[in-house]
């Protein structure tokens, strides 16, 4: 009898049959996403150096805080996650994928992985595009790739979750996260932006108003375990959760 693979083993072999899909259209979509900020940025620039005006030190933090960080970086996890196992379950070939050898819990994060990897390169393009502008790279990098890694764990677990799980991740980010600048004390810690602010530097555009609340100050190895963590959680919960579902030819689970 032919012994099961471990889960590394099928981890590795679902990746590796993905790959390919990473370089439709799909993916590029994820990669021209931070790269639009990046190089908007870098033209302005460009031409503002060519009139004579000095583009100042603060719009490299422009770019992250009000582009990459709170826009870009959730719209590459809500275009990458129902690309995951989601899409297997509507287009109803997860029962040919389950036909091979290999844990069921693994299959959510081996679909996951490939785009955390291809997003992570391009977030990695676009902060060596900023630090041309003037941004420290490295900090500004893990709190791209820390907040990517939660969102779209995140994302990915409330497609199994909910049938609409990619509408209530758009309330979340988009309506939600936001609310870092006027939420009360420690709810501030349960928001995304919070903790990337936490690793980067807290935005120069950050609430003034008489709504606006002090900020809770949270240590940068604190917030990345955080990120980590909290990705991990997410990611274990979408394997139990595929493992628990019925899944059958009729694909009647992704009706529910």
């Amino acid at each position: 009898m032919p012994l099961r693979p471990s889960p590394m083993t099928a981890l590795a072999a679902l990746l590796q049959g993905y790959l390919p899909r990473l370089v439709q259209l799909r993916g590029w979509v994820v990669a021209a996403l931070p790269m639009v900020v990046v190089l908007g940025g870098l033209v302005v620039s460009i031409l503002l150096r060519l009139n004579g005006t000095p583009s100042g030190g603060a719009t490299p933090m422009a770019l992250f805080h009000l582009g990459l960080a709170p826009v870009m970086v959730p719209i590459m996890a809500l275009v990458a996650a129902p690309a995951g196992i989601r899409e297997d379950m509507e287009q109803r070939t997860l029962p040919f994928l389950l036909l091979r050898p290999g844990p069921v819990w693994v299959l959510p994060f081996a679909r996951g992985a490939g785009w955390f990897l291809w997003g992570g390169l391009w977030l990695g393009v676009a902060c060596l595009g900023l630090g041309v502008l003037g941004l420290e790279v490295s900090t500004h990098f893990l709190a791209l790739l820390l907040a990517y890694w939660a969102e779209l764990a995140f994302l990915s677990l409330l497609g199994l979750l909910f049938r609409r799980g990619t509408l209530w991740g758009v309330l979340a980010l988009f309506l939600w996260d936001p609310l870092v600048r006027f939420l009360p004390g420690r709810l501030q810690w349960f928001t995304f932006i919070h903790h990337v602010e936490a690793l980067a530097g807290r935005s120069p555009q950050g609430g003034e108003g008489i709504l606006a609340q002090a900020p809770v100050e949270t240590g940068f190895w604190a917030s990345a375990l955080v990120l980590l963590v909290f990705g991990l959680l997410c990611w274990a919960a979408a394997g139990w959760k595929l493992h628990v579902t019925p899944i059958g030819l009729s694909g009647g689970e992704a009706e529910g």
